[in-house]
């Protein structure tokens, strides 16, 4: 038995500038989010995706090829109307980034850690005035309330569109200093992903890959660009 699927019923789609941002027109009629709060976003350039991305399915609407329209929906639906706890769990990261937590051995695996992940702590010192120190060994050990705190405020400055790619950015790397280097622009958006992969990339070579934790990899991997684009398109 196959899935329902709502059938297309529209010929035109368009963006249209409204109170608060632009939203996308079926036929003349605005889209809504599942919970049926009008779709209004703060950019034309996010509206051009999403309405593209309407305006791109056939017979049948497939919501799994619509990834701008998804993240909206959820920033309006999900994020908006729970900012401070959405913003809170992210800022929490900063407490046990992945950036900060260390192998004590092999040699090689810990020169690469260092090498790789100390410019990004240096980084978050200079462009978000907050220095995590990292730490040998997985026992958690808290960092200084100061720099959380100037870093959760960061957090909490998004609005609810940019908050929403934000817990892609720092929830798929496990990483609070990725996801605003990812914000930030500070490095290309597949090379912030790599960093995130330092220890996962080390066990592939010494053990080879697992072609189910792959898939999974190139997935995870997809959703992160996403994010990051979305994240730009924000403005």
């Amino acid at each position: 038995m196959s899935e329902w699927a709502p059938k297309r019923f529209w010929q035109n789609t368009e963006i249209n500038p409204v109170e608060g941002g632009f939203t996308v027109l079926l036929d003349g009629r605005g889209v809504k989010t599942p919970a049926k709060t009008p779709l209004i976003v703060p950019t034309e350039a996010l509206a051009r995706e999403i309405a593209a991305e309407w305006q791109a399915q056939q017979d049948k609407v497939n919501p799994k090829t619509m990834p701008f329209t998804r993240t909206a929906n959820s920033a309006l639906d999900k994020v908006a109307t729970q900012h401070a706890e959405v913003a809170d769990m992210l800022a929490a990261y900063g407490d046990a980034d992945l950036l900060c937590y260390r192998a004590d051995h092999p040699q090689e695996l810990v020169q690469r850690q260092i090498e790789a992940w100390d410019p990004m702590l240096d980084w978050a010192e200079t462009a978000l005035g907050a220095r995590l120190e990292p730490r040998s060994g997985v026992i958690h050990a808290p960092q200084a309330p100061q720099a959380l705190t100037h870093l959760a405020r960061q957090v909490h400055d998004l609005n609810p569109f940019a908050l929403a790619a934000f817990h892609d950015l720092v929830s798929m790397t496990g990483s609070l200093v990725l996801g605003f280097a990812a914000a930030h622009d500070h490095l290309p958006a597949d090379q912030i992903w790599q960093l995130s992969r330092i220890d996962e990339t080390w066990q592939e070579e010494q053990w080879g890959e697992d072609e189910e934790a792959t898939a999974l990899a190139v997935h995870k991997r997809g959703e992160f660009l996403h994010a990051s684009r979305f994240f730009r398109l924000v403005g």
